[in-house]
């Protein structure tokens, strides 16, 4: 049902919140990366609803109906992240100007490079999630989430809580969003979509 997409995502949201919120307090980026994996192991473990997490299975199975709930699902996770964003902002204040800096910076980036930054961090979250639920393995997680922070990939659902946490909801923050959102979905459906084309030209060889 969607309105269980819809709760589910709210709870995701949140704790990808809780690994934004882990990250900006952390003095040491490399120990912050590793910590923020907190938020995608909960979610995998518990069956949350991830818009990131799921995107890239819609190349491997296309549906409409599954279309509806990655979108209830993404408006859920952008709930769960914005209001867990505004209730650090007023729970821990001292950590809202390293918020604002680095969503300023984020800011000046061009729109094609939101959707390059989105599109990587996108592979990323697809092969994590993939080798969770085909190997039951949390290593993916553990290395393909410190990866895409390192790298200043961009997460759409992260960045609406360092958004919400920095109070830079603004028309550019919107378009900003939109295309993180689409590079994250084209990113993460790259890899079942080249690994589909190989097995099509395998079999035609063969």
């Amino acid at each position: 049902m969607l309105k269980n997409t819809f709760f589910s995502a709210i709870a995701a949201g949140m704790m990808v919140g809780i690994g934004g919120a882990v990250y900006m307090s952390s003095d040491n980026k490399y120990v912050g990366a590793v910590l923020f994996s907190v938020a995608l192991l909960t979610i995998c473990y518990m069956g949350m609803y991830l818009f990131t997490g799921k995107i890239g299975f819609l190349a491997e199975s296309f549906s409409w109906d599954t279309v509806k709930h990655l979108l209830v699902g993404l408006l859920g996770n952008f709930v769960g992240a914005t209001a867990l964003g505004y209730a650090v902002r007023f729970a821990r204040p001292s950590i809202t100007e390293k918020a604002v800096t680095a969503c300023s910076g984020k800011l000046d980036n061009s729109f094609l490079a939101w959707i390059a930054l989105g599109a990587m961090c996108g592979i990323l979250m697809y092969v994590a999630v993939k080798i969770y639920r085909e190997k039951n393995s949390v290593w993916g997680i553990f290395f393909c989430i410190p990866v895409f922070i390192l790298c200043g990939f961009e997460h759409s659902i992260a960045n609406m809580f360092y958004f919400a946490l920095a109070n830079m909801l603004t028309v550019k923050y919107i378009a900003f969003i939109l295309c993180v959102v689409l590079g994250n979905a084209v990113g993460a459906m790259i890899l079942p979509w080249l690994t589909k084309l190989g097995a099509v030209k395998t079999e035609k060889k063969a």
